[in-house]
């Protein structure tokens, strides 16, 4: 059974958030009817990823892999020869496109197809500036003492 969960007032309270948000208001209505081909996500290491994909059949020429920005889209187009006649037809070759959200700064750095496996490696590379840090405390001097004024008060009659 599936919800529809409401991430309105979520919007309205956060700043900066707007994209995981939105995430998950897409996986909420994605339906998974298509379920071809069959692929695993496996985390290889700290920050290494790889996505394996049972594409047999395709060719590395009808095969295309793009990045842009946070969507990793795979997709496939088989040349149908015409002059083959199937008795029977049990292996899949139809087209597909398969889509995977990436989280920021995950990095396509390898593919390739070895005996119908598809795999594609990910690394999330976390920006230098976005790194822990240790801040160094210094024995600097001390802050002067603030002078204290008095306000002049002086007695009025009313």
């Amino acid at each position: 059974m599936r919800t529809n969960l409401d991430f309105s007032p979520l919007f309205r309270s956060s700043i900066g958030f707007e994209r995981m948000l939105n995430a998950l208001e897409a996986a909420g209505r994605a339906e998974t009817i298509d379920n071809w081909p069959p692929y695993d996500i496996v985390k290889a290491g700290e920050n290494d990823y790889r996505i394996a994909m049972a594409v047999a059949g395709f060719s590395q020429d009808e095969l295309a892999i793009t990045q842009e920005q946070n969507m990793l889209m795979v997709s496939g187009q088989r040349a149908d020869s015409e002059d083959v006649q199937y008795l029977h037809r049990g292996i899949a070759g139809r087209s597909f496109q398969r889509r995977f959200e990436l989280a920021d700064h995950v990095k396509v750095v390898d593919a390739a197809l070895v005996n119908g496996l598809l795999t594609i490696d990910l690394k999330h590379e976390i920006p230098e500036e976005m790194k822990p840090r240790q801040i160094e405390i210094g024995t600097g001097h001390a802050m002067p003492k603030a002078e204290t004024k008095q306000i002049e008060g002086g007695t009025q009659a009313a």
